[in-house]
Formats: C-alpha cells, sequence, structure tokens
C-alpha cells in the first residue's frame, strides 16, 4: 500500500508507471480551442502508450482557469460519465505532485490508467500577469496590484534580487542558466526557440522586472501536454522501459503560494520539501541522475540545485558554467531546454522530457542511461517534487 504521512509526501515504489507521454506543436497562436489542444495531445499519449481510450478509468488536470474541462475533454474522448475525473486549481505547484494523485488513484484500485493532461493558448488566450484590480473580493492581489506588482514575475523579481544579494550570485549566474537552456533547445525540434545566445545578447535582453530580463523569464506558449500513469504490469506489458513513480512530495513553508506573506521570500518551495523527498525516496542528492527542474525563471534554477543538495549555497552558478548541468556532466538538467526555451505548458512538458530520457528515446539530447530522474514544480514558497526511476 501506499505510504503517507501528514508531512505531504508519498512513497509509491514504482507500482505506477507513465506509459505514455504525448505534446502538441507548441506556438505563439496555436488557432486552436484548448480543448482541441487536450484532445489532440491525450491521444498522442494514448497512443505512445498503446493503449486505448476506453482503458482510462481517470481523468485529471490542473489549470488556472485557461484549460479546457476535464468533463468536456473525457467526453471527446468517448469515455463514460462514471469516470472518475478531477481538476485540481493551480499551476505549476501541480506538475510534479499530480503524478502522485494519478498514482493513488491506481493505489487505492479506483482507476487502472489514468489519462494527465495540461492543456493552455498562453500567449494568444489567457496570459498571466494581465490582472484586473478587483476591490471589495478575497483576492490578496489587490493589495499588491497598486504596487506594480502586475503579475508573477515582479513578485519573483523580488526574490531573486534578494537571492543574488545575499548568496553573491551576479547576472552572470543568471546568464549561465538562460544560455545552457537555449544551447540545449537548440538541438530540439520542438522548442519554440531554437538560436543560440550569446552572453552579450543576453546582457542586451531588456529587463522586465530586476533582475530579471526577458530571457530569464519563461515563454509565454500555447500548446497542450499528456501523461498515461497506469499500473506497472499493464505498462511492462504495453509500453516496456516505461519510468515508475517512486516518490512524490508536496508541501511548503509559511506564506503558502503568496510569497509576500512569507517569512522570507526568497526562501522557495525546494527548501522544504527536498529533505522531505529524500527521506520519503530512501535516497540522497547523489543518487539522482538526472533532472527537469522547474525553470519559469533563471534563478529558481540555481536555488533548486542549492536546496537540493547538488550545489553548495551560493555556487549554483560556477556548477552550471562548469558544464556540470549538460551532457556528460554530474547532472544533466532541463536536456529539452526547459520552460525558458522550449516553451511552457506549465511544467507538464518537464515531466514529458524526464520520461523520455529515462526510457531512452529523448528526440535530441538524450543522456547516457540515466536511472533515477528528479522533477519538480514551483508556486512561490509552496510548490512539489517527484522522483521517477527507469524500467530496465
Amino acid at each position: 500500500m501506499v505510504t503517507a504521512s501528514q508531512s505531504g509526501r508519498q512513497t509509491f515504489a514504482g507500482r505506477a508507471a507513465i506509459a505514455g507521454v504525448g505534446m502538441t506543436d507548441l506556438s505563439r497562436a496555436s488557432g486552436r480551442t484548448t480543448a482541441q489542444l487536450a484532445i489532440t495531445a491525450s491521444r498522442l499519449a494514448l497512443a505512445d502508450a498503446g493503449l486505448q481510450p476506453h482503458d482510462v478509468g481517470a481523468v485529471l488536470t490542473y489549470h488556472l482557469g485557461d484549460t479546457a474541462p476535464v468533463n468536456s475533454v473525457a467526453a471527446s474522448l468517448g469515455l463514460s460519465p462514471e469516470t472518475w475525473t478531477n481538476e485540481l486549481y493551480g499551476g505549476g505547484t501541480q506538475c510534479a505532485s499530480i503524478l502522485g494523485d494519478a498514482a493513488m488513484l491506481i493505489e487505492s484500485g479506483t482507476a487502472s490508467t489514468v489519462l494527465v493532461y495540461r492543456a493552455l493558448n498562453g500567449r494568444s488566450g489567457a496570459r498571466m500577469g494581465q490582472a484586473a484590480l478587483r476591490f471589495g473580493t478575497s483576492d490578496p492581489t489587490q493589495f499588491t496590484l497598486p504596487y506594480g506588482m502586475v503579475g508573477p514575475v515582479h513578485l519573483f523579481a523580488l526574490a531573486a534580487q534578494r537571492y543574488l544579494g545575499y548568496a553573491a550570485t551576479t547576472e552572470s549566474d543568471l546568464a549561465a542558466v538562460v544560455l545552457q537552456s537555449r544551447a540545449l533547445a537548440c538541438d530540439n525540434p520542438a522548442a519554440l526557440m531554437r538560436q543560440p545566445l550569446s552572453h552579450a545578447q543576453y546582457l542586451e535582453s531588456p529587463y522586465v522586472a530586476t533582475p530579471l530580463r526577458r530571457v530569464d523569464c519563461c515563454l509565454e506558449t500555447d500548446g497542450a501536454a499528456a501523461l498515461v500513469v497506469t499500473r506497472s504490469d499493464i505498462a511492462a506489458a504495453q509500453r516496456p522501459r516505461s519510468p515508475r513513480i517512486h516518490a512524490v512530495v508536496r508541501g511548503g513553508g509559511p506564506g503558502s503560494s503568496a510569497m509576500d506573506k512569507a517569512s522570507s521570500v526568497d526562501t522557495i518551495f525546494s527548501a522544504h520539501v527536498s529533505a522531505r523527498l529524500y527521506r520519503s525516496a530512501g535516497m540522497t542528492p547523489d543518487d539522482i541522475d538526472i533532472a527537469s527542474l522547474y525553470d519559469a525563471y533563471s534563478f529558481l534554477v540555481l536555488k533548486q540545485l542549492e536546496d537540493f543538495g547538488f550545489a553548495p549555497p551560493g555556487q549554483a552558478g560556477s556548477f552550471v558554467r562548469s558544464g556540470q548541468a549538460m551532457l556528460g556532466g554530474r547532472l544533466p538538467m532541463n536536456l529539452h531546454g526547459g520552460l525558458l526555451s522550449e516553451g511552457y505548458v506549465h511544467g507538464l512538458n518537464n515531466v514529458t522530457a524526464l520520461v523520455q530520457q529515462l526510457r531512452g528515446d529523448a528526440p535530441a539530447n538524450q543522456a547516457r542511461d540515466p536511472e533515477v530522474g528528479l522533477v519538480t514544480g514551483f508556486g512561490g514558497s509552496y510548490g512539489s517534487a517527484a522522483i521517477l526511476t527507469a524500467s530496465r
């Protein structure tokens, strides 16, 4: 059975596997509805898993009011009205922990196969940061918008500025993350940004909110990604080498997703969940071979490298510049280009990329025989992380 505790961690010991992944093309103007995107990605994931819609017993998605309703997608796929469906409200915090939700449905016997999708027209449709000021509601943004906090980038720029100050980190460290992301995306046929970027070009990129430049921020993207999570025995029969879900944690510290309420704005989710993840998985940082780190902003990558134990405090920039996060390095990371350069499907495309790496069929930049992978999701001082293991 699944083990759990009040600290928000679950250990699944590989009894659920990710048997299929699917993703639409990524663009700035899809010309399609979010429902069309979701259905396309879902069908691609099912085909990749060697399964049919009638095999699906549950459908999950997460959103910020910007996606296709889960019941509509299930109906369009021809699923029974009795199919278990659920919509989880939230953004990047959900992309890793939704694997735990799917695995729990399998553990409980509610479903043997779970379809997970995320679809959004994040550039041509509802764009983040274009918030309207609403007084007289419970929305806390009414207290931050008047001070220039127009969107997430402004709040996270505060965290980045504080991090750079105390960690003696510089814009060259931020640049190292962005330049690596772009270099890897150049080899990824699915990536939106496939042009090389020099350090001089990085410095020419305009600021959005100091210290974050335009290229330090994830892409606004139209697209969809989907996963098929199923029992390990089904995966072994239908899609050998499907990675197993080993452990998942979800949680955070003071302030939750509202970083302005946190005791320290630069203490992000990874500082709160990393020890619990390793304890839950029975692993240490030395066991992790490859990672998909949530990279909505460049500084998040540096902070996570430190919090998850891959680099000492203040030395994550040197870790990246030395090539330790590239192919052949200590921790190959975001080899598809990540949210900064491939595209932004609220982190679920980072999960699909890690799955492909662990099964050995990444379309570009395949690492050499990774066995254990880390994937994370971010939303301030609250977030999630999962460890996946290869099946050989």
